[in-house]
């Protein structure tokens, strides 16, 4: 169902409850659709089988020898080294 954003401020509860029952809810703003409202089990299987950002740090690639020579390796920058 859509709801214009004046109705579904008004009637907040209906709509999260309606997003419970019959499914996610749009809402529009000037005709257009802007937000959808989700129910937490919806929202839940949304997010299911997404990695979280540490998750995608922490699987990187593994770092080698040849990889952790090549930077223990690199010249110390810091700002004083850098001519602007």
């Amino acid at each position: 169902m859509e709801w214009q954003l004046q109705d579904a401020k008004n009637q907040f509860s209906k709509v999260v409850q309606k997003a419970r029952t019959e499914g996610p809810q749009v809402v529009t703003l000037r005709g257009e659709r802007t937000a959808v409202v989700l129910s937490i089990d919806d929202y839940n299987a949304l997010r299911a089988d997404r990695r979280s950002f540490v998750d995608d740090l922490l699987g990187g690639p593994v770092w080698d020898e040849d990889m952790a020579e090549a930077v223990d390796g690199r010249p110390e920058w810091t700002h004083r080294n850098i001519a602007l």
